[in-house]
């Protein structure tokens, strides 16, 4: 052989060897992530919901839905994701606060996002998402799905009201809702 054809063997050796190693490095990722950290919903809730009773019994009947401040003074908003609507379709909440924002559906995969914020999450059948958020500024946002639910996933969004502390003014059993303002 001659020294330009070893050099070059070598040469190709030396890359296969380094494209072996990138392959296998990512395999490794690629697993570790899809074993260590991914085993859980998309907004890393494991707790369940049976979504063939969510407006029956518990937490998600229509009630208790919409914003609510609790006897320990946290603000919580509950939403149900449905085809093709959000219930309630309006929500208040107040400004410079941390919101839980917690979601379900009975149906199928869908998505819930707040424009302008941080809040983006999957709402999946038979899982309660959960967020915490702070909303800086007032103004009406709106919040549609963004995964695919079916044809009339288009027409469904809802509305986020943030208005300033002082104007959040929660009823007699914590509750606060568009149709008050």
């Amino acid at each position: 052989m001659a020294v330009d054809e070893i050099s070059t063997v070598r040469s190709e050796r030396i890359w296969t060897y380094a494209m072996v190693a990138v392959a296998a490095v990512m395999l490794v990722a690629i697993v570790h992530a899809g074993i260590a950290q991914h085993f859980g919903t998309p907004s890393n809730s494991i707790e369940t919901v049976d979504p063939n009773t969510l407006h029956l019994a518990g937490e998600f009947v229509s009630e208790n839905l919409g914003t609510r401040v609790g006897l320990d003074g946290k603000i919580t908003t509950r939403v149900v994701t449905t085809q093709f609507a959000f219930a309630p379709d309006c929500v208040v909440v107040p400004q410079h606060m941390q919101v839980t924002l917690r979601a379900a559906s009975p149906d199928v995969l869908h998505g819930l996002m707040i424009m302008g914020t941080n809040v983006n999450t999957m709402v999946v059948p038979g899982y309660v998402s959960q967020v915490h958020t702070v909303f800086d500024k007032t103004g009406e946002m709106l919040m549609p799905c963004h995964e695919f639910c079916g044809l009339g996933h288009s027409q469904m969004v809802a509305r986020v009201r943030v208005v300033p502390l002082e104007d959040f003014q929660p009823d007699e059993q914590g509750r606060v809702s568009c149709a008050d303002r």
